[in-house]
């Protein structure tokens, strides 16, 4: 396999084998490469890696050692059920780096995501909740977090931000990670934050919201502030965004707990379908300057496109959801086999059509396959 910087070959030849010597009949790094070609292919599960290697050997052994014949399904599920899923990460984040475009105030959007199929009765264990950070510019993912569930998530981020790059980026978390110490972490990480406040603040919540009410009832006079507005109309469907953003926090008896804190943000969605309306509003607060509401409106925005872009992807596309891998590491490691596989696809430089249609793609072309597991030319 080529040992360029960007193929997965070369950063993932380093991972420590969990299986005895004398009993090792495949390659680590060929069972890699192999499920993840297989999953760029279209498999989801051990069986179906297994029959796209017997269906492409002659292919696959033009540059894979098969010495030991085509690896089994029940071979894949126990190598990846034993593999050292900090060491595989710390893999990943390797070879992440060496792909990742360097893209000036990057939107990092953190969130969590549970395995809904994972959990395993037999074992007492319960299903994968992985926090992942996605780059809302380049649409990758830029690392995972495995954590026992969403109500862990607030000891996961900062572990995970300490893993990545984040010195000029824009970070957004939903309320669970609107923390103290996740800002303070941030700001150490030489990146800015914009993250959502709700009633896991208590008074705070509650102070900004009485804040943004008194200053609109007497309309912002005499309060720095500035304002975007957006109206999108879409199949009967009338969407109003405003936003408003200040950097009046002289009152803020919290202001100083908060590392790098500039700013406090008020998004207001109404939405209008036929006779039915509706209006929901948010807080936030950041260590951006409060000078540009327009581009706070579309960093809020921006972070639901982990939803979008990732989250939806991956059970509709990679068929996440339907996944019943649940033994040992299996579950984590496969999840990132499946955040590999996303990244891979999104490094297209000529994309065509959906993730799905790409990897119908990978599934017929063998080049596309190679192209990709290469990591495209740079």
């Amino acid at each position: 396999m080529d040992s360029s910087p960007r193929s997965l070959a070369s950063h993932f030849a380093r991972l420590a084998d969990p299986r005895s010597a004398e009993k090792v009949r495949h390659k680590l790094l060929d069972l890699i490469i192999l499920a993840v070609l297989g999953a760029l292919a279209g498999a989801d599960a051990w069986t179906e890696i297994e029959s796209f290697a017997e269906d492409h050997e002659e292919w696959l052994r033009s540059f894979l050692q098969f010495s030991g014949g085509i690896p089994s399904h029940d071979t894949f599920g126990r190598v990846f059920s034993r593999i050292d899923p900090k060491a595989f990460t710390e893999c990943f984040l390797s070879w992440v780096q060496a792909i990742r475009p360097l893209m000036p105030r990057d939107v990092v959007a953190l969130d969590g995501k549970t395995l809904r199929r994972s959990f395993d009765s037999a074992a007492e264990k319960s299903a994968l909740h992985m926090v992942s950070a996605f780059s809302h510019q380049s649409g990758l993912v830029l690392g995972q977090r495995a954590v026992d569930g969403k109500s862990n998530e607030i000891t996961a981020i900062p572990e995970l931000l300490k893993m990545l790059d984040l010195k000029g980026c824009i970070v957004t978390i939903d309320a669970m990670g609107c923390q103290k110490s996740i800002a303070s972490e941030i700001v150490k990480r030489k990146a800015d934050y914009v993250l959502a406040l709700k009633g896991n603040q208590g008074l705070m919540a509650s102070d900004v919201a009485e804040y943004f009410s008194w200053a609109r009832e007497k309309q912002f006079r005499g309060i720095p502030h500035c304002y975007a507005e957006t109206t999108e109309k879409d199949h009967g469907r009338i969407e109003i965004r405003r936003v408003w953003a200040t950097e009046d926090l002289d009152w803020l008896n919290a202001k100083q707990k908060w590392a790098g804190l500039k700013s406090l943000i008020l998004v207001e969605s109404e939405r209008i379908i036929g006779e039915k309306q509706s209006i929901e509003q948010r807080y936030y607060i950041s260590s951006l300057p409060g000078k540009d509401a327009e581009a706070l409106g579309a960093i809020v925005r921006g972070h639901w496109a982990i939803e979008n872009r990732l989250h939806w992807v991956l059970d509709v596309s990679l068929r996440e959801d339907q996944s019943r891998i649940r033994k040992g590491s299996a579950p984590e490691a496969s999840a990132i086999l499946r955040h590999i596989v996303l990244n891979l696809l999104r490094m297209d430089p000529n994309p065509k059509g959906s993730i799905k249609s790409r990897r119908m793609r990978a599934a017929g072309v063998p080049a596309y396959r190679l192209q990709a597991i290469m990591g495209f030319p740079a």
